[in-house]
């Protein structure tokens, strides 16, 4: 099968607790479920069993100010490893800690539990606040939604995005600071046409081969949300992040992807388009 060279992974990214800041990698094992180790934990609220999200800031401001990586290298076949937790004040804590719960709940001023998912683990639901700006489905409104059966993904279990995209952005609105943490994806494709375009775009529907056995498919566009526009670390809160995305791409930025075939991806994998 005739295959076009679309470019190559310039960075890996995977998020052990939904909604915190994660851990770039060099390399990782691609499973069924994604990433292995992606979004393998969350926070659910105590009160109302919902997952908790950066979704709806006014409810959890603080997810952006904590930090998770896995403590050990994941392996397939086995159980996913503790996860360790930089807390808001620079304090690390581990999944593992008999306190744990009790440690994170006095950060989120909530009472929640850090749960792990699993494949026969209820349908979880999180909610989501849409700002007040024009093109988006709901308007200065909180909306509930279901996560895929048994995860703990927003929609998909891989998320691409390109540095064509990025630089587009970044054309439309110069004042803005369009860097990879406001996106958290998986994936981040260094386009070789030198394009500054949307150009995930033309891909859904087709078949993404990465390196030697990963095989995706792009299955959406993946639309975008407030958490685009949170403070990070030094990045500011900027509306005009998300609004620009409403404007020029239907507040879309990057694709979602199923996974065809596992195995391992490295930074530098050639991305080809069948």
């Amino acid at each position: 099968m005739t295959q076009t060279v679309l470019g190559s992974i310039v960075s890996l990214w995977r998020y052990p607790v939904k909604t915190m800041l994660g851990e770039e990698l060099n390399a990782a094992e691609v499973t069924k479920r994604g990433l292995l180790g992606d979004r393998a934990y969350a926070l659910v609220d105590n009160a109302d069993g919902k997952v908790a999200s950066a979704k709806n800031p006014r409810k959890w401001p603080q997810m952006f100010d904590c930090r998770a990586t896995l403590s050990d290298l994941p392996r397939t076949g086995l159980k996913v490893p503790p996860v360790r937790i930089t807390l808001p004040d620079g304090t690390l804590v581990d999944s593992d800690q008999p306190d744990i719960d009790r440690i994170l709940s006095n950060v989120v001023h909530r009472e929640v539990k850090l749960e792990g998912a699993f494949p026969e683990m209820r349908t979880a639901t999180a909610e989501e606040y849409w700002p007040d700006i024009e093109g988006l489905d709901y308007r200065d409104t909180v909306t509930d939604f279901g996560l895929p059966e048994g995860t703990f993904f927003d929609c998909a279990v891989v998320h691409v995005l390109t540095t064509a995209t990025l630089d587009r952005l970044r054309s439309l609105y110069p004042e803005g600071r369009f860097e990879v943490r406001r996106f958290r994806p998986n994936l981040v494709v260094e386009t070789a046409s030198g394009d500054r375009d949307f150009v995930e775009n033309a891909w859904i529907g087709h078949l993404l081969a990465i390196g030697d056995a990963v095989r995706l498919s792009i299955t959406g566009s993946c639309a975008r949300c407030v958490m685009t526009t949170l403070p990070q670390g030094d990045l500011p809160k900027d509306t005009g992040i998300l609004r620009t995305a409403v404007q020029h791409n239907r507040a879309s930025v990057g694709v979602y992807a199923s996974v065809v075939q596992g195995g391992k991806i490295r930074r530098g994998d050639s991305v080809r388009l069948n």
